[in-house]
């Protein structure tokens, strides 16, 4: 456990104890820890919360049991599909903050800790709900969270306007000493193709737009499922591959009742054209679907297609990024699962042009962050084809 997280959770007394910066901190590995360590010193409730949960595969509970694993107490736990508790009697509970009425809210009373990991999206409301809920004699909540823009709820409560009995710290991946080497290759890069988005991804600076993001208000973070449901069309596939030290891409998506879901979204910066299959076979039925990639590289498609693949060329022209995008934003929501970091990434910083000067929002788009929303155009080609003119007239 980064050295700064030991002694945020486990000396002095605190209401909130609260972890905020960048990624690859290792902020969520060192507060499941201490909560598993917490669990087992005494029996007690506690509350992982987040804004939005569907289910448990959106909560912590699979980080719970990997933590528990890994620091070989899980002897001490016993955890099944739909509860995780210790065997001196400590429970966990699992709550969706957006979700919470009166019945919910009495569950969460007697917690003695409530942890709330994504902490950048639970709104105004949800910490007006939670607080005075998290209410026994020497209760604490924790909060872990990676800034997004300073009038955020979260950043403006425990950053700026610091309550009372609360301890913040800011950490980044230069303290963590498991950062792993796969992550330092993303951190670089980013370092040197986009200061300002590095500023907020790898050090936890807030961004200073957001009226400005192309998808602002369109998509949400939730566990989707692999496999497609009854009625839903695709897996689409699309491809964008990299250029020297950009990454190459695959993204799989479905469309289903209106919405958007996207299952997987794989970077690969530096990835070399030999290396690409084994890339590939990493997403199912990435063999067995047609994958429309970036025409630009004809020589990688041929080679893809030699070696089992079925990639063919997307067909760009004049109005394919408008009318693509366009068509990304039409559906009702867009839902993205969150092992999809770096498309996450580019969702949140895709953004429209803001005049020098005057600070307005232009009509045209920055060309930056979208290496996985190319290949996502690119795997909807097909059926963005045909419906480009009207779809660009509805946006």
């Amino acid at each position: 456990m980064p050295r700064p997280l030991a002694s945020l959770l486990f000396t002095d007394k605190a209401r909130y104890r609260v972890a905020y910066g960048g990624r690859g901190s290792g902020k969520s590995w060192g507060f499941a820890q201490a909560l598993l360590i917490k669990a087992l010193e005494k029996k007690q409730t506690i509350v992982c919360a987040r804004e939005v949960q569907n289910s448990l595969k959106d909560s912590v509970f699979k980080l719970l049991c990997t933590q528990a694993e890994a620091m070989g107490i899980s002897h001490h736990f016993d955890y099944g599909r739909e509860y995780f508790r210790a065997r001196n009697g400590s429970e966990f509970i699992f709550r969706g903050l957006r979700s919470l009425n009166v019945d919910t809210v009495k569950s969460l009373e007697g917690a003695g800790i409530c942890w709330v990991e994504e902490g950048q999206t639970v709104s105004k409301r949800s910490w007006e709900i939670l607080t005075p809920t998290i209410r026994k004699p020497g209760s604490e909540i924790w909060v872990t969270f990676n800034p997004d823009l300073a009038t955020d709820d979260t950043y403006r409560r425990f950053v700026v306007e610091t309550p009372p009995q609360a301890k913040v710290v800011k950490i980044n991946y230069d303290e963590n000493p498991f950062f792993p080497a796969e992550l330092e290759l993303e951190r670089a890069y980013l370092e040197r193709v986009d200061p300002e988005a590095y500023a907020n991804i790898w050090l936890g600076e807030c961004r200073s737009h957001s009226d400005a993001q192309v998808f602002k208000g369109k998509w949400s973070v939730a566990d989707v499922d692999d496999d497609l449901p009854p009625g839903a069309d695709g897996p689409y596939y699309g491809a964008d591959w990299g250029f020297a030290n950009d990454p190459s891409t695959l993204v799989r998506c479905y469309i289903h009742d209106g919405r958007l879901y996207i299952t997987h979204a794989l970077f690969r910066i530096g990835c070399e054209i030999d290396d690409l299959p084994a890339m590939f076979d990493e997403v199912p039925g990435s063999r067995a679907h047609t994958i429309r990639a970036d025409s630009a590289r004809p020589e990688t498609i041929s080679y893809m297609c030699r070696q089992g693949f079925r990639c063919v060329p997307a067909k760009k022209g004049e109005g394919s990024i408008e009318g693509g995008i366009a068509f990304i934003r039409r559906h009702e929501d867009i839902i993205i699962h969150p092992r999809c970091k770096n498309l996450i990434d580019e969702f949140r910083l895709y953004s429209y042009k803001i005049d020098r000067l005057s600070g307005d929002v232009l009509p045209s788009i920055v060309d930056k962050h979208n290496h996985g929303i190319d290949a996502l155009r690119y795997a909807l080609e097909p059926i963005v084809r045909g419906k480009r003119e009207i779809l660009i007239g509805r946006a």
